[in-house]
């Protein structure tokens, strides 16, 4: 079972809500937050819908998300996310029912405006999801009067998955299929975006060099604070700085033992570790794990992170820099 995650995060012009990935969606080999089992999947090309030349529009919101999801994968060492229109067809109703609702969630209403299905399995069903394979979505809501484009509501909800100690995991699914949706709508005179990324699983494949990091060397960007995530990542007021998601095979057991940042002066920076035997908040799975600062970082500035743990018992550690933006 996919657990329940959202994330609300407020800046001075604009507003974020997130939700996570759907409790229930998970068929086998859930990527999002826990993982339910080894069913075998069907490989790629057996599921309806999976295409090799890109169906998204120029300009679009889901181009440029597909493409900022892709390059943080590419940059990092996952493996690339390959469109399906099926999920995409799933994603975009999930996304068309929440502006029509005026709502941010990971599950739907039986009788509410464009009601397609209670999950996002549910829903990914009614377009033609095969049964008894993995799929799950995540959500992201964002107005601000500095929007002006359809390309940088993708790029925002991006950005905002990247930030949440949780969501983080949608950037480093195991996943290897994916759809988007946006509807877009106006509210007190600011452009409004709702946006759903709907995963899914239909072939299994060997990480290198596993565990693998996002953020890694040299990534930039990067969101410097997150804030309002339910549940509250532990040991924080409410906001915390940029996480660092670490990702093994699905089979992995990965445990950070040591988690360092240092700012440009040298600094050490208080950090905390959730591994999945001391999340208590029961999102992580086995082969993930996640440090975060307990508090925002600064913009536009170049931190270095010391990771240190074990993957099945094996020592293993891990150094970079990443550069946080605007």
């Amino acid at each position: 079972m996919v657990k329940k995650i959202a994330l609300l995060a407020v800046a001075v012009t604009s507003a974020l809500h997130l939700s996570g990935c759907g409790g229930d969606d998970g068929a086998s080999n859930s990527t999002a937050g826990s993982t339910s089992g080894g069913t075998t999947t069907p490989p790629t090309q057996s599921i309806p819908g999976t295409v090799t030349t890109l169906q998204y529009q120029t300009g679009s919101a889901e181009l440029a998300a597909f493409a900022m999801l892709n390059q943080y994968r590419s940059q990092c060492g996952f493996p690339m996310l390959q469109e399906n229109t099926v999920l995409d067809r799933a994603a975009q109703a999930h996304a068309t029912y929440e502006g029509l609702n005026s709502i941010i969630t990971d599950t739907e209403v039986p009788g509410h405006l464009g009601f397609t299905g209670i999950t996002g399995a549910d829903t990914a069903a009614t377009f033609g999801w095969p049964s008894g394979v993995y799929t799950g979505r995540g959500d992201a809501g964002y107005y601000s009067a500095s929007i002006v484009t359809a390309s940088q509501f993708g790029q925002k909800f991006v950005a905002a998955w990247a930030s949440g100690v949780y969501h983080i995991a949608i950037v480093t699914s195991l996943a290897n299929l994916i759809g988007l949706g946006e509807y877009e709508t106006n509210y007190n005179s600011y452009p409004v975006g709702s946006g759903t990324v709907q995963l899914g699983q239909a072939a299994t494949y060997t990480l290198s060099n596993a565990p693998l990091t996002f953020p890694c060397q040299g990534v930039s960007g990067i969101a410097y604070q997150g804030r309002g995530e339910t549940p509250t990542p532990p040991n924080t007021s409410g906001s915390w700085g940029s996480p660092v998601s670490v990702t093994g095979n699905l089979n992995d057991t990965v445990t950070l033992t040591s988690a360092i940042y240092t700012g440009p002066l040298g600094n050490a920076i208080p950090v905390q570790i959730l591994n999945a035997s001391t999340d208590p908040n029961k999102l992580l799975a086995k082969y993930q794990a996640v440090a975060y600062p307990t508090q925002p970082l600064q913009p536009n500035t170049q931190y270095s992170v010391v990771l240190n743990g074990t993957v099945n018992g094996t020592v293993f550690s891990r150094n970079f820099t990443f550069t946080t933006g605007s």
